[in-house]
């Protein structure tokens, strides 16, 4: 159990200053940005109590806006990620498998790990970008922003995922 933890706290440490130091200044065409820190909340265990995931999700977002200058944007989109997820598993993962299930793709499939990752995904950069953008003005802009920004995420995770895999 406590190696459990310890094996979270590294990977929350780490995508944390992974996305702080390498990818928050990763602006391809202006547009897309990539937010691998939600790789943690993704990938906790289905059977964790949705309350304690929102308070990693909480932290995790708060870590990224401390080091980011994003007053609570990362936090509340994912916390809405962490508050939605367990909806999303139970839309993606058979109901016989759901009881002590780590999403990944050799636990899910690989298509309906994808499905899983990009309605995740496409969720929570929804939120965070229109947070950001905070204008309806130019609502292309933003819509091609969490689309080109979803595809970049969601490649990166499959790419961890494909070395996960074979390590």
């Amino acid at each position: 159990m406590l190696i459990n933890y310890l094996h979270k706290i590294g990977w929350f440490i780490g995508l944390v200053l992974l996305q702080v130091l390498i990818l928050n200044n990763v602006h391809i065409a202006g547009y897309v940005t990539p937010f691998l820190y939600i790789y943690l909340i993704l990938k906790f265990e289905s059977d964790t109590p949705r309350n304690a995931l929102m308070l990693w999700a909480f932290f995790l977002g708060l870590a990224v806006d401390v080091f980011s200058d994003t007053p609570g944007m990362n936090a509340a989109a994912t916390v809405l990620l962490a508050f939605l997820r367990p909806v999303f598993l139970r839309l993606f993962v058979p109901r016989d498998t759901l009881d002590t299930l780590v999403p990944a793709i050799r636990t899910m499939g690989i298509l309906p790990f994808l499905k899983y990752l990009v309605v995740s995904v496409l969720i929570h950069h929804g939120l965070l970008l229109t947070l950001e953008f905070f204008s309806f003005a130019h609502i292309g802009t933003l819509l091609l922003r969490i689309a080109a920004s979803t595809l970049l995420t969601v490649t990166c995770i499959m790419a961890v995922e494909g070395i996960r895999k074979k390590g």
